[in-house]
């Protein structure tokens, strides 16, 4: 048996009363997978989501939540693959699960699979001593991180690299605006845009959270208010930003249309304070703006978002770490909004 963080019912007016810290099976792999010890885990809102009973796919009950992490590889199945690492082999998880099968998969672009899945969804995640997955999804951990920091490559850096340089194609020189100034993406969109060669605006209501993304790269960090808009443009000498990285929705959708330049894209990849903001379809048009989804990477994004932060040296932000056995505190944490940077449960 081991010891993990799963929730054992999804709804209610308590999300974290669903979650249960216990003994479980230890898994064990099938063919083309590999069985992998847990180090770190980084939270995200989608464990929180699912909780709530928020999730893209019916849940199995009990399921054990957790996204990314960085671990240690432990036994292969069989048919493990050539080239995979070898058993004691430090590595990162790439997170997606798909079905491996389907002309998205067997493309350029899994993320679009009709079965597209991550840890914790259809198969249990990576809050647990041990996790199961496609050996396919074993990557290097990066020798410069330590395993905290390397817990947060998968899941957010991963949908940054993929907004940022993908689907906003964001260029040296280009200026991008980001709601948001202290959570795991927005903190880990400042790191890469700035590394990127460029010109960082950061929005936030708390005035430390402000202070803190300027002290990990942005030029400029703003307070979150109607009218923000209006010092985005006097920034960029009237023109709007070229990108707006979205994960809020509703509260700054429209400052983020007003902020935009014509002909500009504005990249949405959640929505955490409200999915259904007035759409002002007259200026999306008018203004030939662009609004694009971006959702997770691909496995060759999670291999260039790797090689990228090593490049450039990025430490992620690490907010607070808390062991599994306090994995309540830490989502407690996180749905507060209290944090900056990521929140990491040790194993």
């Amino acid at each position: 048996m081991m010891r993990a963080a799963y929730a054992v019912k999804l709804g209610g007016e308590d999300p974290l009363a669903n979650l249960e810290i216990g003994e479980r099976p230890v898994p064990q792999p099938g063919p083309g997978e590999a069985r992998v010890r847990v180090r770190a885990v980084s939270l995200n809102h989608h464990d929180l989501w699912t909780l709530r009973g928020v999730a893209g796919a019916p849940i199995e009950l009990p399921r054990i939540l957790g996204c990314e992490a960085a671990a240690v590889v432990d036994a292969y199945g069989p048919d493990r693959p050539t080239g995979s690492p070898d058993p004691g082999a430090e590595v990162v998880l790439y997170p997606v699960v798909t079905c491996g099968r389907c002309t998205a998969c067997l493309g350029p672009d899994e993320t679009l699979c009709r079965e597209f899945g991550m840890l914790s969804d259809k198969v249990d995640g990576t809050l647990a001593e041990y996790v199961v997955l496609p050996a396919a999804n074993l990557l290097p951990k990066p020798a410069l991180l330590s395993d905290a920091e390397t817990a947060c490559l998968g899941t957010t850096f991963l949908t940054g690299y993929r907004m940022l340089f993908t689907r906003g194609r964001v260029r040296p020189g280009d200026s991008v605006l980001i709601p948001g100034a202290s959570g795991g993406l927005s903190t880990a969109l400042i790191q890469m845009a700035k590394a990127a060669g460029c010109t960082v605006i950061v929005t936030s209501r708390d005035q430390a959270k402000r202070q803190a993304a300027l002290a990990i790269g942005a030029n400029h960090a703003l307070e979150t208010a109607r009218g923000s808009s209006r010092q985005v443009l006097a920034l960029t000498g009237g023109r709007g930003v070229d990108a707006v990285m979205e994960s809020v929705g509703e509260p700054t959708w429209g400052e983020s249309l007003r902020s935009v330049r014509p002909g500009g894209v504005i990249v949405v990849s959640g929505a955490t304070g409200g999915p259904n903001p007035p759409a002002d379809l007259a200026r999306v048009f008018w203004r030939q703006i662009s609004v694009v989804g971006s959702t997770m990477g691909t496995r060759d994004e999670m291999l260039a978002t790797v090689r990228f932060v090593e490049a450039a040296q990025i430490r992620p932000v690490i907010d607070e770490s808390f062991p599994l056995e306090q994995a309540h505190a830490a989502l407690a944490r996180m749905q507060a909004g209290r944090h900056t940077g990521k929140i990491i449960v040790t194993v």
